[in-house]
């Protein structure tokens, strides 16, 4: 005995009381020659809901169900105890003349957060609930850390996004987020792929950071001996694959921007682009708002969702509004009454705007783009396509068919929060060799965001692409809206975090 209490006094030493004993446990259980680690395998049967669903054929048969052991309610010489798997709770029946007294004895000692496997018929209890009778059980994985108190769970936002496994296991609601953020994920691809789109792998890590106005982030390859970017967009490779003749694909996966963190804004996200042969932007207006609304129907049943206590309608047709009538209501600027950059300038002076370069460097397109995100932007409630952009801030976009200053580009807004990007693309190699020249300006004004020349594209375009509609949209935003979450880390499994001290 003394012995004992010395070990255990030498665990408390490095570990909390709890965690100690749950290390004692495991040293004793070693000690006998049932280490919970030595288990492989586990030849499972059903799971929790094959047990509930097929109830009537299943009822009175043996099965073999295994999960974490998340509740325990044993008095005496019966009791029950909850398990979970990945489709939910089963319920266990546990009785000493079931399962024999050295085990009864020692299913008391299992601590809340335990694996376990369980052999036992399937039955109802006396309130109606289909439980498993235990026959006969086996630890499978001993928990050495407690979970958080059942009913309060895990709630501290840091602890939640860095412990997510905890969040998952001691918040329901956690868990089927990410299980829409998987069939939402899923009907995209579905609603892309019956539409005859080819999903492609465009590279991660690239030579140039192109395709968008964003600051990347830098590595070396050693053995070629060059830094190396992790990718901003996906936009320029796939403009390659539509010059080779493949006409509809698409990428969706994760992009990398070295900014700041806040409730929209993760340094890795997770973006769809595609793009179509023979399409522009009106075309794009239309597979954007479809393919949202298919995927909100087929994930919620709707294309209605509550967000943050607001009614979103996702059903086609949008409202569409350009940029500049946008600008006019909500900031009462009649932006076709200004003719010159200085005219321009001026406004953006009486309202205070802030640039990153000189204000005498500032073009009115830019001031225009400035009014509407400082007060249009967080008008746009409902689902908005906000169109025709100024050419200086759309590189890669051919001009507004009958209006130069202007291009075919618009973005998706909802709740006051861009969600996607589209343009009829630019396919003159020689007008896109000026615009890259115009950004290369801006790098030099201190735009460090601004285009860089991607040479390698420059000469996809000089062999010849087709008028063509290209989208990105914002995977993780999305799905925000579809789940009701109010941060981008909510749906995100493993948001970036800051390393703790220790």
């Amino acid at each position: 005995m003394a012995k004992e209490e010395n070990n255990i006094a030498n665990l408390e030493e490095q570990y909390s009381e709890q965690e100690a004993l749950r290390r004692e446990k495991l040293a004793a259980l070693q000690a006998e020659g049932k280490d919970p680690f030595d288990v492989y395998k586990v030849n499972r049967t059903h799971n929790s809901k094959e047990i509930k669903e097929n109830y009537a054929r299943l009822e009175g048969s043996t099965v073999t169900i295994a999960g974490r052991l998340l509740s325990k309610r044993v008095q005496g010489k019966a009791g029950f105890a909850d398990i979970h798997d990945r489709e939910g709770k089963m319920q266990l029946f546990v009785q000493i003349n079931n399962i024999g007294e050295e085990k009864h004895k020692a299913f008391k000692t299992l601590d809340l957060g335990d694996w376990i496997a369980v052999t036992g018929e399937v039955f109802t209890t006396k309130t109606g609930e289909i439980s498993v009778k235990i026959f006969d059980y086996e630890l499978i994985c001993k928990a050495l850390k407690p979970l958080p108190e059942k009913w309060h769970g895990l709630k501290d936002p840091d602890l939640r996004y860095r412990q997510r496994e905890v969040d998952i296991i001691t918040n329901s609601e956690v868990k089927e987020t990410f299980l829409k953020r998987s069939r939402i994920i899923k009907a995209i691809r579905e609603f892309l792929d019956d539409k005859g789109y080819l999903e492609v792998e465009t590279p991660i890590l690239s030579p140039i950071a192109g395709g968008a106005a964003a600051r990347p982030f830098i590595t070396h390859h050693n053995a070629l001996n060059i830094d190396m970017y992790l990718r901003i967009a996906t936009e320029l490779y796939l403009k390659r694959l539509i010059v080779a003749g493949f006409e509809k694909v698409y990428d969706m996966g994760k992009n990398f921007r070295n900014e700041g963190i806040d409730v929209r804004h993760n340094p890795e996200f997770t973006m769809i682009e595609l793009y179509e042969a023979y399409a522009d932007y009106y075309d794009m207006m239309e597979i954007t708002e479809n393919l949202i609304a298919y995927s909100c129907e087929k994930v919620n049943g709707t294309t209605k969702v509550t967000y943050q206590g607001t009614e979103i309608d996702f059903a086609p047709p949008w409202r569409r509004v350009t940029m500049a009538d946008a600008v006019k209501e909500y900031a009462g600027i009649d932006f076709s009454q200004i003719a010159t950059n200085e005219e321009a300038q001026a406004i953006a002076k009486e309202k205070h705007l802030q640039f990153k370069k000189d204000l005498k460097n500032v073009t009115k397109g830019e001031v225009l783009n400035a009014l509407f995100e400082e007060y249009a932007e967080e008008h746009m409630i409902q689902p908005t396509f906000i169109m025709d952009y100024p050419v200086e801030i759309s590189p890669l976009t051919k001009k507004k068919r009958g209006n130069p200053e202007f291009t075919e580009r618009f973005e998706g807004f909802v709740f006051g929060r861009e969600v996607c990007n589209a343009y009829s693309e630019l396919n003159d190699p020689i007008v896109q060799r000026e615009r890259f020249n115009q950004q290369a300006n801006e790098r030099e004004l201190g735009d460090d965001e601004a285009y860089v020349i991607d040479e390698e594209f420059m000469s996809a375009l000089e062999t010849g692409m087709p008028p063509t509609g290209g989208l990105g949209i914002g995977i993780d935003r999305i799905i925000m809206f579809l789940t009701d979450s109010a941060s981008i880390r909510d749906v995100i499994l493993f948001p970036t975090m800051k390393p703790t001290d220790n």
